[in-house]
């Protein structure tokens, strides 16, 4: 059973300046949100209490602010900060000490999930004891992103960045799950032309193993990466059309929190009083009537 989770929210979101020279990319708002929220979201939907978020060097007063130390959601929050960017695998080496002898979930975080059967997806993968597994999305132009192939029992044979001749339609999304070994091969990586250590190097080095399995968000979800404004813009519009026809909030940590029966009304009651007035806090007070 997989209980730690990392959030990986480096990155200096150069397609999204200059309002990244003041504010992290994934503090700024997806809808009435942060957009750190949502792969919070997704880490406790997927019952994981044990949560390290990696940072920029000089930014951890800013998520400290909104998401100080997860006491409030009934979770454990840690932080560590990141002098630069190294590629998506050196979370693992930066955060060896918290994954310690356990399997770990990732999570890239500037990536948005939304599925009705999403909870059961993440909590069948929190089960991984050997292995590594990447969650897959079906997409139309396969050319913009890491795909991968799989067989009929779910085992990638084939992976390749961004191929420029199709052999699949399946996204690579920024949802991973890896035994305890994902540290160790983290550290055997050499880093690529542009000077990063690569996920799929790290993913290839499972493959090589068979040791890679993958698990597919099927139709009526969604996976959404907001790496430019224009993706910001589109995930809000995505949020807003949602919670406004449904009347119900994504990525409202505080509810996932009382569901999971991991905090009381009088924690809500607290978050209404942080949040102050707002309509956040009065989903928030409909929640506990």
């Amino acid at each position: 059973m997989i209980k730690k989770g990392i959030i990986l929210a480096g990155g200096k979101g150069t397609r999204m300046s200059p309002l990244t020279k003041a504010v992290n990319k994934q503090l700024l708002p997806i809808y009435d949100k942060p957009l750190i929220f949502y792969p919070l979201s997704i880490l406790m939907l997927s019952k994981i209490k044990d949560i390290l978020i990696i940072v920029n060097k000089g930014q951890l007063n800013q998520y400290k602010k909104i998401l100080p130390d997860g006491k409030n959601l009934g979770i454990k929050i840690s932080y560590l900060e990141q002098s630069k960017p190294r590629g998506l695998p050196d979370a693992f080496v930066i955060g060896k000490k918290f994954i310690g002898k356990e399997n770990v979930a990732m999570i890239l975080g500037d990536n948005f999930f939304y599925g009705q059967n999403l909870s059961t997806l993440l909590q069948n993968n929190t089960k991984l004891k050997e292995g590594a597994r990447v969650v897959l999305h079906k997409v139309p132009k396969p050319e913009l992103f890491g795909i991968a192939q799989v067989n009929k029992y779910q085992k990638i044979i084939k992976i390749r960045e961004k191929p420029k001749k199709f052999f699949s339609d399946l996204a690579i999304t920024g949802l991973y799950f890896f035994d305890n070994k994902v540290v160790e091969y983290s550290k055997k990586l050499k880093p690529s032309k542009r000077g990063e250590v690569e996920i799929v190097d790290l993913l290839n080095f499972y493959k090589s193993k068979n040791k890679l399995s993958a698990d597919l968000i099927g139709r009526g979800g969604a996976w959404l990466d907001t790496g430019s404004m224009e993706d910001f813009y589109k995930t809000s519009a995505f949020v807003s059309a949602i919670e406004d026809r449904q009347g119900l909030k994504i990525a409202c940590i505080e509810e996932i929190a009382l569901k999971n029966r991991w905090i009381k009304k009088k924690n809500i009651k607290d978050a209404i009083k942080f949040y102050g007035k707002c309509d956040y806090s009065k989903y928030l007070s409909d929640l506990i009537k």
